[in-house]
């Protein structure tokens, strides 16, 4: 076997003992230390077993993806999976800070408007996962969120109660139920659940076969980046609650609002940073500009 093949397979061997987080959380890391040895022995080095990882090691491979323009968003993903895996091989020193290593701040402010509105999704053919992405659209859900929802469970008549085991980073919320719409894409969903408790993935299947299909029906009808329906819920949303644009969208930007508006501007980015699973203010700029 190759190096490489060695390498990769040493590393599934340690995840197999440590597997912590959600299934998807695992499976993100699992491709992020894939490509780590990928990259390493493709820089020419011959490490066979991680257990061997040095700090040369990895700071060859980060400078490697720096010198490759990836974003610092990325970045600082796929240093968090090698800080877990130097932890899992108990050489925790070894990966230095993210300033040490080249690694810029992330930024949450957006040049551009990633808002996905009115999407066709005429071409999915999957019952489920047309009603998961619909879901995305009305109620702002992340992918995994849409596919494990038990909507008989998490329809409590004027908000929706996601459970932490369905959400990233085990954060449950709540987001209100507003519009028709939401209301008839929640009852689709129950339709299609069938019983009480059942969630969008067929009993035939688990969470990873329909996240796989879900991949597979995307690709299949020309659609990309669906993180963008959250960015045009966040906006709708915004532009309800304060009644103009976010900045992002054409609205005026915090340093030319009002002092009125910008409290207006501050609690409805509060409501949104809830209703979006994320429990700081400022990762709405993301969604809506500044």
């Amino acid at each position: 076997m190759g190096i490489r093949h060695d390498l990769q397979r040493s590393i599934d061997q340690l995840l197999q003992s440590a597997r912590v987080g959600s299934y998807e959380t695992q499976d993100a890391r699992k491709k992020i230390l894939h490509l780590f040895a990928k990259d390493l022995v493709t820089l020419g080095y011959g490490l066979r077993h991680i257990k061997g990882l040095q700090q040369k090691h990895i700071q060859a491979v980060v400078t490697s993806w720096i010198n490759h323009k990836i974003q610092n968003a990325t970045l600082k993903n796929r240093a968090s999976a090698l800080r877990f895996l130097c932890q899992c091989i108990n050489k925790p020193t070894i990966i230095q800070s993210n300033e040490a290593m080249g690694i810029g701040k992330r930024t949450y402010l957006p040049t551009k408007n990633k808002a996905i509105h009115n999407p066709d999704f005429s071409k999915v053919t999957d019952p489920s996962i047309r009603i998961s992405l619909q879901l995305q659209r009305v109620f702002g859900l992340r992918r995994e969120e849409a596919i494990k929802i038990k909507p008989h469970v998490a329809d409590k008549g004027q908000h929706l109660e996601l459970l932490s085991s369905w959400c990233k980073g085990g954060r449950g919320r709540t987001v209100p139920i507003l519009t028709e719409e939401q209301r008839y894409w929640l009852e689709e969903a129950k339709k299609q659940a069938g019983k009480f408790g059942h969630s969008l993935i067929p009993e035939n299947k688990n969470y990873i076969n329909q996240r796989d299909l879900y991949d597979k029906q995307v690709e299949r009808a020309g659609l990309r980046k669906l993180h963008g329906l959250r960015h045009a819920y966040a906006q709708n949303r915004y532009k309800e609650l304060t009644g103009w644009n976010a900045p992002i969208a054409g609205g005026p930007r915090l340093r030319e609002m009002t002092p009125e508006q910008k409290q207006i501007d501050h609690q409805a980015r509060m409501i949104l940073s809830e209703a979006l699973g994320h429990s700081r203010k400022f990762i709405t700029s993301n969604y809506l500009g500044n």
